[in-house]
């Protein structure tokens, strides 16, 4: 999930996904490549291949609609990364000295 996420076209997707602005295609819970592609400035392919990426690490997941292809953000997995990453998030206790009672 974390590779998934390194790439800064991909962080904006994410993004986008999760407060999309007014597209030509934008339906409430999920938005159309198109409106990603016109985000991005990337062409169909680039936009399909970030896209693929981000499905395989269950961060999204896509529904086909005809001709067009939408996107929606999977809130659970992302949850898993937080409950994954948040151990690191504080300082961890000192380990007991060898020989103190």
């Amino acid at each position: 999930m974390m590779k998934a996420l390194a790439d800064p076209a991909r962080l904006r997707i994410v993004e986008f996904l999760r407060r999309p602005d007014a597209g030509c295609c934008v339906l409430p819970d999920r938005v159309c490549a198109c409106d990603v592609e016109t985000l991005l400035g990337l062409s169909q392919p680039a936009i399909s291949h970030h896209m693929k990426i981000l499905t395989q690490a269950g961060l999204v997941s896509g529904e086909k609609h005809g001709r067009w292809m939408y996107y929606r953000l999977e809130p659970a997995a992302f949850a898993r990364l937080v409950a994954a990453l948040t151990p690191f998030s504080t300082s961890p206790a000192p380990a007991p000295r060898a020989g103190a009672a």
